[in-house]
């Protein structure tokens, strides 16, 4: 069986042989966007959609990167290579700001954006579940309130930071209720 390839910074791989700088910044900070989506027999589904909202946290973010296209290649790319034409498969799109050493601020000068692409045989919902629905619960929405856990998801200091740093301040002060 050949081994699972993946896309990394230009380049197609077999998974195995991936290699990622620990100083990535998705690593350090969860500085990156990502995008998950469908391709049936390989088909992208939707990908004007996913591309627009890949666009969007790009340009929030501020990211070194403008080519979604070269992501969409990628997946068309590794959804043949991996024989994936023949059914449904889960494709995940992941840019970050890339390697550079430890520091919330952007690096000066840029450094190129991680792209990494992926692809697997995605099996469909359980059966029944289309027809009988499933059970959800609601949350509350703590992804960025829980500043209590040193979680390594820095993207919200990172962003405090640079805005920081464009003001001239030396460091980011959060406040809450005033």
């Amino acid at each position: 069986m050949q081994a699972m390839l993946v896309y990394l910074n230009g380049e197609v791989v077999p998974l195995g042989e991936a290699r990622i700088s620990p100083e990535d910044r998705a690593f350090l900070f969860a500085d990156g966007i990502y995008e998950a989506l469908l391709a049936r027999r390989g088909r992208l589904l939707f990908w004007a959609e996913h591309e627009r909202r890949l666009r969007q946290g790009i340009a929030a973010l501020r990211l070194p990167f403008d080519q979604p296209a070269e992501l969409r290649a990628a997946a068309d790319e590794l959804l043949r290579r991996n024989d994936l034409l023949g059914g449904d498969a889960l494709v995940y799109l992941q840019v970050s700001r890339g390697a550079a050493p430890r520091a919330h601020a952007f690096p000066q000068p840029p450094v190129p954006a991680t792209r990494y692409v992926t692809t697997k045989a995605w099996p469909g919902h359980p059966p029944g579940l289309l027809a009988e629905g499933a059970a959800t619960a609601t949350v509350a929405d703590l992804r960025w309130a829980r500043c209590d856990i040193k979680s390594i998801a820095l993207l919200p200091n990172v962003l405090a930071q640079q805005e920081a740093k464009e003001a001239g301040a030396h460091e980011a002060l959060f406040v809450r209720d005033g």
